[in-house]
């Protein structure tokens, strides 16, 4: 990757990898920014889980200009291809990969209870990405998800009321998302083991 370089040509390179669909990227980058354009805040914080080739999370480290990202990527391959893309675009001093699983990210105390919004784009089942995302934020936080066009029912309130979030609003551009609220502290015992969430979903 060239010392400096722009975010196509990093997305770019990483659908040439496989890292990304092989559909129009700019409609994959649409996809990814519809997430800034809904009606929670811009954060000063967000973690993207499941980073693979940078979508949504390098494309919302541009976007949010002012916000501390975290890229959580349990692939060291695709992890170091993050490392080089962060520092190509100039992101550096304000955008971190971590190299771990996200249920492994969700127990380190640099990252627990520590974002206003946690990000995901295609990285699970509903109950696995909302036992890996509420770990990470702090009360008052959002998951932003990405979401089938016609399914209101993905995130009952019962299921996920133990993880301490709540259902609350949707949204539409060419694409759909729905917002999660942290109401209350994750409690302590999730995440559970890597592989338990999806192994034994909560809902």
């Amino acid at each position: 990757m060239p010392e400096t370089t722009t975010l196509e040509t990093v997305l770019l390179d990483a659908q040439r990898r496989g890292w990304i669909g092989a559909g129009p990227l700019p409609r994959a980058i649409a996809h990814a920014s519809g997430f800034a354009e809904g009606p929670v805040p811009a954060p000063s914080s967000f973690a993207d889980l499941g980073s693979g080739g940078g979508l949504p999370g390098l494309v919302l480290a541009v976007a949010w200009p002012e916000a501390r990202a975290v890229l959580i990527e349990g692939s060291a391959t695709r992890a170091g291809f993050l490392v080089d893309a962060v520092e190509s675009l100039g992101l550096i001093d304000r955008c971190t990969v971590v190299a771990v699983r996200a249920e492994e990210a969700g127990r380190r105390p640099e990252l627990r209870s520590s974002f206003d919004v946690v990000v995901a784009r295609g990285f699970g089942a509903p109950a696995v990405t909302a036992e890996c995302a509420a770990p990470l934020l702090r009360v008052g936080g959002h998951v932003l998800v990405s979401e089938p066009p016609d399914d209101t029912a993905r995130w009952p309130e019962d299921g996920l009321a133990p993880l301490g979030l709540s259902p609350t609003e949707r949204w539409s551009t060419d694409f759909h998302y729905q917002s999660l609220l942290q109401v209350s502290l994750c409690p302590a015992r999730y995440p559970r083991r890597v592989g338990i969430p999806t192994k034994r979903p909560l809902f």
